[in-house]
C-alpha cells in the first residue's frame, strides 16, 4: 500500500503512571509495530497523558512528580512525548474527553505544539501547573502535512479493557464513543482473554473492527503496583523502570508506606461522579 494511502495514527495512553515503568514504554513500541504492520496505518506519535490528582486513586502521588518521571522516561524517545493537559485540570477528566481534546488539537493543526511540560533542570521544585503555559524548548522542524487529519487511538493494556465491566467505573455512552469514534489498541497479557471479553460485551462486539488486540509474546509482568511494593520493602527496582526514573524516585523518596495511604477511604473520582449521576437520574 502506498504511504499516501495510509491513515496516520497517534497513540494516546492515559493512566496514573505511578510510577511510569518500562512496560508502559513497551506498550507504545508494541502498538506501533502492530499498527504499522497492518499496512493500513502509520503511527506518527505517541502521547503519555498522566491523570490529575483529582482522580483520588489510593497511593497516587502528586502529578508534578509523575509528569517529571514520565518526561525523564521519554527523554531519549523521538516519537513518544508527555502531555500535561489532563493533569492540569482541577477536576478529574473522563478518558473520552481526553481523546476528544487531542483529536481536536490535531484537527486545528496544532499537533506539533504539545502542552508544555515541567522543565527537567530542577525536578525537585514544586510548581503551579497553571503557570506552565509556554514551551521554551526548540520547536521541531515542520514536516509535510499529511492528507487528512491523523486519528487518535487509545493505547491500553488488557486490564483497562476488562475494567469496562466494573459497575459505575465507566459510563456506557463513554465506552461507546471510545470504541466507535476513536478505537482501542489493546496489548494483551498472559492469563487474559480479551477476545472473550469482547464477545461478552454487546458494545465491544458491535465495534470490534475498531479494537486491535496485540499479543505480547515476550512476557512482561511489570506493574506500577509491584514497583511501589518493592520500594516499600527496600528492594531494588533497577531494570524495571528507566534509570533516570529510579534516580528521581530515590532522590525524592517518593514511595513509602505513608505515600501508599494517600486517598485511603476516598471514593475513586469516576465512581463518585457516575454513582451521583445515576442516583440523580433515578430520582428525576
Amino acid at each position: 500500500m502506498d504511504t499516501s494511502e495510509k491513515t496516520d495514527v497517534v497513540l494516546l495512553a492515559c493512566g496514573s503512571f505511578n510510577p511510569i515503568t518500562n512496560m508502559h514504554l513497551r506498550l507504545f513500541e508494541l502498538g506501533k509495530d502492530y499498527m504499522n504492520a497492518t499496512g493500513k496505518y502509520r503511527v506518527i506519535k505517541g502521547i503519555i497523558s498522566p491523570v490529575g490528582d483529582a482522580y483520588k486513586k489510593k497511593g497516587l502521588i502528586p502529578a508534578h512528580h509523575r509528569i517529571i518521571m514520565a518526561e525523564l522516561a521519554t527523554k531519549n524517545s523521538h516519537w513518544v512525548e508527555v502531555d500535561t493537559w489532563e493533569s492540569l485540570q482541577k477536576e478529574w477528566v473522563e478518558t473520552v474527553k481526553v481523546l476528544r481534546h487531542h483529536q481536536e488539537k490535531l484537527a486545528t493543526g496544532s499537533c506539533d505544539h504539545p502542552e508544555s511540560s515541567p522543565p527537567l533542570d530542577r525536578p525537585g521544585r514544586k510548581r503551579k501547573w497553571a503557570e506552565q503555559k509556554q514551551d521554551s524548548s526548540p520547536k521541531k522542524p515542520q514536516e509535510p502535512k499529511p492528507t487528512g487529519v491523523p486519528r487518535v487511538k487509545l493505547l491500553c493494556g488488557a486490564d483497562l479493557l476488562e475494567s469496562f465491566s466494573v459497575p459505575n467505573l465507566w459510563k456506557i455512552e463513554d465506552i461507546t464513543q471510545i470504541v466507535a469514534n476513536y478505537g482501542l489498541i489493546c496489548i494483551t497479557r498472559a492469563g487474559s482473554d480479551a477476545q472473550k471479553f469482547i464477545y461478552e460485551s454487546d458494545v465491544l462486539w458491535r465495534h470490534q473492527s475498531n479494537i486491535h488486540l496485540v499479543d505480547e509474546w515476550i512476557t512482561n509482568d511489570i506493574s506500577s503496583t509491584k514497583i511501589r511494593r518493592a520500594l516499600r520493602r527496600g528492594q531494588s527496582i533497577r531494570y524495571l523502570v528507566p534509570d533516570l526514573v529510579q534516580e528521581y524516585i530515590e532522590k525524592h523518596d517518593l514511595y513509602s508506606s505513608e505515600s501508599e495511604e494517600r486517598n485511603v477511604g476516598v471514593i475513586l473520582a469516576p465512581l463518585q461522579r457516575n454513582m451521583a449521576e445515576a442516583k440523580h437520574n433515578s430520582t428525576a
